[in-house]
């Protein structure tokens, strides 16, 4: 069974196609973090009912993406196994998410509460249908070690514009010239996203040419065969996580995934609370301004500096650095949120961006090379199943953030319908800010320090491919 792309280096129009791909698949939760304050601020959510829509649509998101993995993997079609999933779930992404968000403030929360958990549900549908096997078109398209790193990086720094875009809706939703309340606002924006990044997810399934896979040897997909279908996902679950190097990447990105999105919401309501004294117009644009310029810290720096700092000294190294940069970062950031001085936070900026940035630029390059030892060892081609099962860790860690983001609300004695916020909260705040993040790193790079995989090591493992696969 051959992957995708025979050659090693690919053409930058088909790394653009797949990081256009990337924009959209970044955008919609960069959007989800910005919007997900209205349901507190504006629409009055307590914060169960924060935790709970959080929680429960990812839980399932989660849980449908080994499945999703499985289907993509074995199917057999003249357009191959991943371009026509990609297309749909493209299509139901975009129009859920723009009924999802049309909420009003006349409802009664427990309405608003029920509309919004059930059409998150719908999303997170389209989203594991389109967000599986585009992953693992990435995983396919070469079989080189640095390309792949080259191919993630033009992925991620693409996609990264999304988290440059987002954070300037809060200057819409909260002008107002723009908009009298920022829930009207999230919902004509909501349109807008829905649409754009609609056009942007379909672009890979349109010029990622995939093979004809009709005379493959795959698991039949049909109704009789659904439970044994179920019972060789978790085969393949299993035998996925008997992989060392492999349960290193998963576990590593759980960690400091989880870690920054449990805090991530916090920025808003620090800027405003802490350093704006509740004020979130005199607030003006410096929450938007720390999502923004660290985005572009991000694009700008660390994605092209992770990448060389790959090729130079290795993925693991790279990593471990990178990780270490970001950990100085969320330490600057205790220090330089000053009220009356918000311009003193873009000082950590370029360092805190080491995180996030340096870790799917680099983890997703590991997990194709972790997808080859798969290939030499059990015969079997399955970025499909990888890329869920590694992709489950990141939105099960995503799922657990929204019910830990809710939890900390509770726990800190943090309450939107006050102007002003007791100390006790905003020092709770400032602490799991950084503290949180911190200690997932620290654990991830304990986790990551004998990775296993080096370039000779990948080297050696894509030479025994080919000559298992009768290339040479």
């Amino acid at each position: 069974m051959s992957i995708q792309s025979s050659t090693s280096k690919i053409p930058m129009g088909q790394k653009i196609a797949f990081g256009v791909g990337m924009l959209a698949n970044q955008m919609f939760p960069a959007a989800i973090s910005i919007f997900i304050v209205v349901l507190v601020q504006d629409l009055g959510f307590p914060g169960w009912m924060w935790g709970v829509v959080s929680l429960a649509p990812r839980i399932f998101d989660s849980v449908t993406d080994p499945i999703m993995g499985f289907i993509s993997d074995n199917t057999k079609s003249k357009w191959g196994r991943r371009r026509q999933y990609v297309f749909i779930g493209a299509i139901i992404m975009g129009i859920s998410f723009i009924i999802m968000w049309q909420l009003f403030r006349d409802n009664p929360i427990d309405y608003n509460f029920a509309y919004f958990l059930f059409w998150s549900f719908v999303f997170y549908l389209g989203l594991t249908i389109f967000s599986v096997p585009y992953v693992a078109m990435g995983y396919e398209m070469s079989d080189d070690f640095h390309e792949r790193t080259s191919i993630m990086a033009v992925a991620q720094w693409i996609g990264q514009w999304a988290w440059v875009i987002a954070p300037w809706f809060w200057v819409i939703m909260y002008d107002t010239e723009w908009y009298a309340t920022a829930d009207i606002a999230v919902r004509d924006l909501a349109v807008w996203v829905g649409v754009v990044c609609a056009l942007f997810a379909i672009t890979p399934a349109i010029f990622i040419k995939g093979k004809s896979t009709l005379n493959e040897d795959y698991s039949p997909l049909n109704l009789k065969n659904v439970g044994g279908s179920l019972k060789e996902i978790w085969y393949s679950f299993v035998e996925a996580f008997k992989s060392s190097p492999f349960r290193k990447l998963c576990f590593a990105t759980f960690l400091i995934f989880n870690a920054f999105n449990t805090v991530a919401a916090f920025t808003f309501f620090i800027i405003v609370y802490y350093l704006f004294s509740g004020d979130a117009g005199a607030a003006g644009i410096w929450p938007t301004l720390f999502g923004s310029i660290g985005a572009l810290s991000t694009t700008f720096l660390v994605i092209p500096t992770v990448a060389r700092m790959s090729k130079l000294m290795g993925k693991k190294k790279a990593f471990l650095i990178s990780q270490s940069i970001s950990v100085f970062g969320y330490i600057l950031l205790w220090f330089l949120f000053v009220p009356g001085k918000p311009y003193l936070f873009l000082i950590a900026l370029p360092f805190f961006s080491f995180g996030i940035g340096g870790l799917f630029t680099i983890m997703m390059s590991m997990t194709a090379d972790v997808i080859d030892l798969d290939e030499l060892t059990s015969g079997k081609r399955r970025e499909g199943i990888f890329g869920a099962i590694y992709w489950w860790m990141v939105k099960f860690g995503f799922a657990i953030a929204g019910g830990l983001s809710g939890a900390i609300f509770s726990l800190i004695g943090f309450d939107a319908s006050l102007e002003t916020q007791s100390e006790t909260a905003i020092t709770g705040l400032r602490m799991f800010f950084s503290g949180l993040p911190i200690l997932g790193t620290l654990a991830a790079m304990y986790i990551m320090r004998n990775y296993e995989i080096s370039e000779e090591r990948a080297k050696e493992i894509s030479a025994q491919l080919k000559i298992k696969r009768g290339e040479e």
